[in-house]
């Protein structure tokens, strides 16, 4: 079937920016077999030869191979906190072969810890706080899962993740269905277009009935659903599930060993005698073979171009935590996922003169076939391995061919400008391997010295490409943060720096403060402030002390200083704190909306913005 490949709340920003965007306890031998393992995989990407260089053909280019795009697939997966998402993770990364027992969040003396949620803090507090790369080979294809984390506090880089994905999949608690974070972050799928599956998870719990959970999903979000997965009862009674493009019954059996695979009997559905003995549930026999028989009468066909164009969800039961309906999952995922696909971006000849600011920059889609390599930033990461106090860019490949110690433009430079990507690394949780070679739909990690942000963009070429920006969302808590041991001056201080390039948080000072005064943190929730501190202590070593201030809301200054003092000489800046962010650029603080939005409507010259992005290096 021919598949129609989509082109191009944090409340009003996340909207604004999506909008841009659319138009423009395994033990030490099992680890190192698994290492072992990540590592032949990604070598793997080293024997393509139909790669064209500069060294086989004389001619620059970084075109990837078509085979090597097609064969892609990258998966992020979202919901609401406790849904099952992490467990959902571990157990495709069982299924895919990546790892040999699946972790646990809350593990138990035998059990090992998750690959995706590493940090100390995520081990302790079973929560996901930093979205995660993870990709394995699978039936021919290479897959990158871009695990999220749930917690609204955490929401900014769930936003990031999404950006740089193609797929998407939203997991449900079968008893709760909808819930306020998976109606955030639908919202946020349904605005890039992206193809969307859903998995109704923890149907081993009493669950809603399979046909209430679709009702809500159409009713609120307007998607239709196509059930491919059908489950056969809930609860204790969860028996299994029919698949119902085969109309063959998967009969699941908890997995003997603690993290691993379930066992299963499969039986078509037409062989009723069989399968009523098997299921040995008189109540549920008659159920499925009703349900059968209603949904195909009743639902629409699966149309894979609809599905492209998020207008309709393919629709999955199971549960993770027992292992039942995931490989199935994985399967037609692999089958119905989009390939990598463009993304719209300003593409310019270096050199030339950039049009007037007041002019909208034009768009062009840039395909993975692009005979130039381009990739851009969505996420920064500090203390992947905490003995080298590394810093990597997590880089997701849009078109061409990465090849190690290639030259690259950066969006944010001045034209002729270039940096040398010495070495990458393909990524599994906070395990790494070096990868010489890389193509669209990949996410590799390159070290990062200080020079790249989220949101940048790389490219090879002659025309500077630069993708759509990825904002800094408006901070709604604001605490003074202190360090009281003045002899770990040095290390508060460079751990401040690493975390702050990361993007979880934002470094507000007083205006002309060149560093010498307090520090303000901005961040979206207060669990950020306490993933601060935790990190010092446990990746610095060193203690803070944190004082909050009353108040609720930033606004960038797009107008620049003369229009802040303008503003504040008419007396129009009382109760409202004004600081410069770390590339000095005027900030406003404010305690409510009201205020907010009345100065930006009486003082229009101040050009009020709810994000910020990093500033060019010529600016």
């Amino acid at each position: 079937m021919e598949r129609r490949t989509c082109g191009s709340g944090h409340r009003l920003l996340i909207l604004s920016w999506l909008l841009v965007s659319s138009v423009s306890g395994l033990q030490s031998a099992s680890v190192a077999k698994r290492t072992r393992a990540f590592r032949l995989s990604t070598a793997a990407w080293s024997a393509s030869a139909d790669v064209e260089s500069s060294a086989s053909t004389g001619i620059s280019t970084f075109k990837a191979p078509q085979l090597e795009v097609d064969r892609r697939r990258n998966l992020a997966i979202i919901s609401h906190p406790d849904s099952g998402k992490t467990t959902m993770t571990e157990k495709l990364l069982l299924y895919g072969g990546a790892v040999q027992q699946a972790g646990a969040v809350r593990q138990k003396a035998e059990q090992r810890a998750t690959t995706s949620d590493f940090m100390e803090m995520e081990k302790e507090r079973g929560i996901s706080i930093s979205s995660t790369v993870m990709n394995f080979d699978y039936k021919d294809l290479r897959i990158n899962i871009l695990d999220t984390p749930g917690h609204q506090d955490f929401s900014e880089d769930t936003y990031r993740a999404l950006a740089a994905a193609d797929n998407a999949v939203m997991l449900l608690d079968a008893a709760k269905g909808l819930e306020p974070q998976t109606r955030k972050l639908f919202e946020v799928c349904r605005m890039r277009n992206l193809p969307l599956f859903t998995f109704v998870n923890k149907m081993d719990r009493p669950a809603l009935t399979p046909y209430e959970i679709m009702d809500q999903i159409e009713a609120e979000f307007g998607l239709e659903t196509h059930p491919i997965l059908w489950p056969i009862g809930d609860g204790e009674r969860f028996k299994g599930v029919l698949d119902r493009l085969t109309n063959i019954v998967h009969l699941y059996q908890k997995p003997v060993k603690r993290g691993g695979k379930a066992e299963v009997v499969e039986i078509p559905l037409a062989e009723e005698d069989k399968l009523k003995e098997l299921i040995a549930d008189d109540e549920l026999f008659d159920k499925l073979l009703e349900d059968a028989e209603l949904l195909d009468g009743l639902m629409n066909p699966l149309d894979m171009d609809r599905v492209m164009a998020a207008e309709q969800s393919p629709l999955f039961f199971g549960s993770a935590m027992t292992n039942f309906g995931v490989q199935l999952f994985l399967d037609k995922f692999c089958e119905m996922g989009t390939k990598p696909i463009g993304r719209p971006a300003t593409v310019q000849l270096e050199g030339k003169k950039k049009k007037a600011e007041s002019e909208e920059p034009e768009l062009e889609m840039v395909h993975p076939e692009h005979e130039e390599f381009s990739g851009f930033i969505f996420k920064t990461q500090a203390n992947l391995d905490p003995k080298h106090r590394d810093r990597l860019a997590y880089v997701r490949i849009v078109s061409g061919t990465y090849e190690k110690g290639m030259k690259v433009g950066h969006s944010r430079s001045k034209g002729g400008k270039k940096y040398n990507l010495a070495q990458a690394q393909a990524l599994f949780g906070n395990d790494r391997s070096a990868v010489e070679i890389a193509y669209p739909g990949d996410v590799i990690g390159i070290n990062n010295p200080g020079n790249f942000a989220i949101g940048d963009t790389l490219f090879t070429g002659t025309s500077k490409i630069a993708y759509p920006g990825i904002p800094s969302f408006s901070p709604e808590k604001f605490s003074y943060i202190r360090n009281p041991n003045p002899s770990s001056y040095k290390a508060f201080q460079k751990g401040m720096d690493q975390l702050l390039d990361e993007g979880a948080i934002q470094a507000l000072r007083q205006r002309n403060d060149d560093g010498g005064g307090p520090l303000l943190l901005a961040a979206v929730g207060q669990l950020q402030f306490e993933v601060v501190q935790a990190r010092l202590e446990s990746e610095y070593g060193v203690e803070s002390i944190m004082e909050p201030i009353g108040y609720n809301l930033a606004r960038w200054v797009d107008g620049g200083w003369d229009a802040v003092e303008k503003a504040d000489a008419d007396g129009k800046l009382f109760g409202i704190m004004v600081v410069q962010d770390r590339w000095k650029r005027p900030v406003l603080l404010f305690r409510n909306d009201w205020k907010a939005a009345s100065l930006a409507e009486e003082e229009k010259y101040l050009e009020l913005l709810p994000w910020s992005r990093p500033p060019s290096f010529d600016e």
